[in-house]
């Protein structure tokens, strides 16, 4: 048989010698703790496998092209509607998380692609203005609402795959997504229900290390917080710069993990959850960031009632089994910042002749 025809027969077969290769590789490279595609707990719905990816990595590409990613550019990290243009999105948030996980997965020998994929899809589902929209539908809803549970809806039902709903991602993927909040847990040495891989551990720790230094960073370049108003410990610790601060993090991350465990040394766990306390307890709360974000709640909780109670075409319209307020919940938490300020104007404030 010819070459041609053995690639050909073995696609057929869901078999491919360039993505067996691959998977050989995650033995001969990776540690004995790191998740294998070729182990994967596998998918909701059976499907064939890629001929040039393994399954991870397959996950990855769908959750880039999906919708919902390109939407985080226009949705807030902390700061509202900022003057200026570095500060950061939810969209450049997810870019450091998955850039800080890979050099740490890559260190550890873990599954990169893996890690990459969770760190690309964990906060898919969050919503306009930060975690101020996750506090309004939360109060609005019964039952709550919690941005990493949308994240898992968002990639298992809301996006859509041609005319399939959902990605149909791999278990440890979409294991990695609904459980990335556990940072804080998982820092404080809390009991936690997962995530249940190395890479998704490695990845809710470094959703912490990131937003921990750009939040702290993006309030130092607004002018809200000076140098010397961080804890001097922590900052003695761990570095006066962003970028020495995050090495410091990300090595300590890696040198404390070990046989088959995640975990960051001990002197640098203290300054880093001294920084993280600071932020709850002094910056998300002070006046230049609370003022905007109560506007946002009020705005958001307005768009919500009107929107039960006066639903568009569109969300009378759809199908599937879920009721009116769920269907709202998806169309809010979708909202980029800017889709929900003009859709308010268009609804509460009056038209402008010239």
């Amino acid at each position: 048989m010819k070459k041609s025809d053995t690639s050909d027969a073995a696609s057929a077969a869901g078999e491919s010698p360039i993505r067996t290769m691959l998977e050989a590789r995650e033995y001969e490279i990776l540690s004995a703790h790191a998740a294998k595609a070729s182990e994967s707990r596998g998918r909701q719905m059976a499907e064939f496998e890629d001929p040039y990816r393994t399954a991870y990595q397959r996950d990855r590409d769908r959750i880039l092209h999906t919708k919902a990613f390109r939407r985080l550019k226009q949705k807030t990290q902390v700061f509202l509607s900022p003057e200026g243009d570095h500060f950061r999105t939810r969209l450049t948030h997810t870019l450091e998380v998955t850039q800080i996980a890979r050099t740490v997965a890559r260190a550890l020998c873990l599954n990169e692609d893996l890690t990459e994929a969770i760190g690309t899809g964990h906060d898919l589902g969050h919503t306009p203005f930060g975690h101020a929209g996750e506090s309004v539908l939360n109060e609005a809803v019964a039952g709550g609402f919690r941005h990493f549970e949308q994240s898992l809806r968002v990639v298992d039902k809301l996006e859509k795959r041609g005319e399939c709903h959902g990605l149909n991602l791999t278990w440890e993927v979409r294991d990695g997504i609904r459980y990335h909040s556990q940072g804080k847990a998982l820092l404080r040495g809390l009991p936690c229900p997962g995530p249940n891989t190395l890479e998704g551990a490695v990845v809710s720790i470094s959703d912490a290390i990131a937003y921990i230094n750009h939040d702290i960073d993006d309030a130092l370049r607004a002018g809200i917080i000076q140098l010397d108003d961080l804890p001097r410990d922590a900052i003695a610790a761990l570095g006066e710069r962003t970028s020495e601060r995050i090495d410091r993090m990300v090595v300590g991350l890696i040198e404390g993990s070990q046989d088959g465990q995640v975990g960051i040394l001990p002197e640098i766990l203290e300054p880093m959850n001294a920084l993280r306390d600071y932020l709850y307890s002094q910056l998300y709360p002070c006046d230049a960031i609370d003022g905007e974000i109560r506007k946002a709640k009020k705005m958001l909780r307005e768009l919500f009632d009107y929107l039960l109670e006066n639903p568009t075409p569109d969300l009378l319209a759809a199908d599937g089994e879920d009721n009116l307020e769920r269907r709202v919940v998806d169309y809010i938490a979708g909202m980029t910042d800017d889709y929900a300020i003009r859709l308010y104007q268009k609804i509460f404030m009056p038209l402008h002749y010239h």
